[in-house]
């Protein structure tokens, strides 16, 4: 029989001691020398700097011990913690401050955006507990560490939204049902601009923070902030029609605002779901296998999977390799394209990859003894 490797893998999880670690470091260039200039930055002085870089790299070892490097990703989010906070105190005091002209004016439309901007505020708290147990290493009993805790973070928000839905709803219909005039209604006008102003603070801060850190969805989160702005605007016209005495306009806007929860609920919702059942963008699975193929020595690629924990992918593939390859070789290629994954995958932090020998004519299939547990 052909020397091919049943069971040869390529391992890298995080946290978790397996015996068939490989020494070198996925990152882009993250290797235990200093990139801060030193001295004087003349051209002389860059060019020895370039060169001693480019030996470093080929004599140095790499590591993905987790202990022996930093996770680049730490100060990601650590400022992503930080733009969850400042956006809870943001909207939190806006909340607080058109809570306290509902109460004085009766406005149900003021009230949905009220509710709409302190339920926005408290999503940040189940994310910021979700991102705390995320750091947390894996153990014996949760072996894939606890980056599903944003998951189930992403439910609760998903049922808060719905909440917030369902009482500002109730509460449009209700006046709807028994129309009354608004009182205060410049007040009222002043709340809704303060809407305004703090969701597009919020807006702008969370783009800009998640752009600089590459967090797509903190972007989106500002983008949704920015949005609720708009929102807050509509309450103006519920304000300028009390104005005008059209008792209806206050609830109708009320109403207006209630639909557009619901369809912020719906996107919400389709999200998080579409994560619990391990959904992934197919043009990462497309780009994985790009970057797998091209690695010398695969000669296919069979069954690839790719799914998020937490905010993290991890992969499980198997390759195709020579059937005359060594143990030795065979794992070397294995490593390769775990290699190229790491560094062609965003946010892949793990990869568990599987060798397979070519076919050969007249040899049986090697998994045929597996053939008996497949699941129908």
């Amino acid at each position: 029989m052909a020397p091919w490797a049943p069971r040869v893998h390529s391992r890298h999880r995080k946290g978790i001691d397996v015996s068939d670690r490989h020494p070198h470091d996925h990152r882009p260039h993250a290797h235990p020398h200093d990139h801060r200039p030193h001295g004087s930055p003349g051209p002389r002085h860059r060019l020895a700097h370039r060169l001693a870089h480019r030996l470093a790299h080929l004599l140095t070892p790499h590591s993905h011990e987790t202990a022996e490097k930093l996770d680049p990703a730490l100060e990601s989010s650590a400022r992503g913690m930080r733009a969850l906070w400042v956006s809870l105190a943001v909207l939190g005091a806006t909340a607080l401050a058109q809570a306290a002209v509902v109460a004085v004016s009766g406005s149900v439309a003021l009230l949905g955006d009220t509710v709409h901007n302190a339920a926005d505020a408290l999503t940040a708290v189940p994310l910021g507990i979700a991102f705390v147990l995320g750091r947390r290493a894996a153990t014996r009993r949760f072996t894939y560490g606890y980056g599903r805790a944003e998951d189930l973070a992403g439910l609760v928000i998903v049922l808060t939204i719905a909440a917030s839905a369902a009482f500002a709803g109730w509460a449009a219909v209700g006046r709807l049902l028994e129309p009354r005039p608004v009182a205060q209604v410049p007040v009222v006008a002043l709340a809704a601009l303060l809407g305004f102003a703090g969701n597009e603070w919020v807006a702008r801060y969370r783009i800009r923070v998640g752009r600089e850190i590459g967090s797509a969805a903190l972007v989106a989160d500002g983008l949704h902030a920015r949005t609720d702005g708009f929102t807050s605007l509509a309450v103006l016209l519920g304000a300028g029609g009390s104005a005008l005495g059209w008792h209806l306009a206050d609830p109708i806007v009320g109403l207006a605002i209630t639909a557009a929860i619901v369809l912020v609920l719906r996107d919400a919702a389709r999200e998080v779901f579409r994560r619990v059942l391990d959904a992934v963008d197919p043009a990462l699975v497309d780009r994985a296998e790009r970057a797998v193929r091209a690695v010398p020595g695969v000669r296919g690629v069979g069954e690839l999977r790719l799914r998020w924990i937490g905010h993290r992918l991890r992969a499980e593939l198997a390759v195709v390799v020579d059937g005359e390859a060594t143990l030795r070789q065979a794992h070397a290629i294995a490593v390769e394209a775990e290699h190229a994954l790491l560094h062609a995958v965003p946010r892949l932090t793990a990869a568990l990859v599987h060798a397979d020998p070519a076919p050969a004519s007249g040899e049986a299939d090697p998994h045929l003894p597996l053939a008996h547990h497949a699941v129908a």
